[in-house]
């Protein structure tokens, strides 16, 4: 009865370990590993695009607010206040 009892579990333990390391390795087949990787580089890419889109905005945001406080968000102003006003 012992003997049955240790050949049931070795099987099973085998069985068991058997799988994981077939799952182990079809993850680090070249196919799978493309996948995973193509997958991973465009979420970086959107990643980077909304960043970029982000300091953008912020940046239109600031120009907007300095070019207000310099007083150079006028329709004409903004001529005079390049060439440093009108030059006679």
């Amino acid at each position: 009865m012992r003997r049955l009892f240790w050949l049931a579990t070795g099987l099973s333990l085998g069985a068991w370990l058997a799988r994981k390391l077939s799952r182990a390795i079809e993850r680090l087949t070249p196919g799978s590993m493309v996948h995973r990787l193509s997958g991973s580089v465009g979420e970086l890419a959107e990643s980077v695009g909304s960043f970029g889109g982000d300091v953008r905005a912020a940046m239109r945001a600031r120009e907007a607010e300095l070019r207000a406080g310099a007083g150079l968000d006028g329709a004409g102003d903004g001529d005079k206040a390049r060439t440093g006003g009108a030059r006679r």
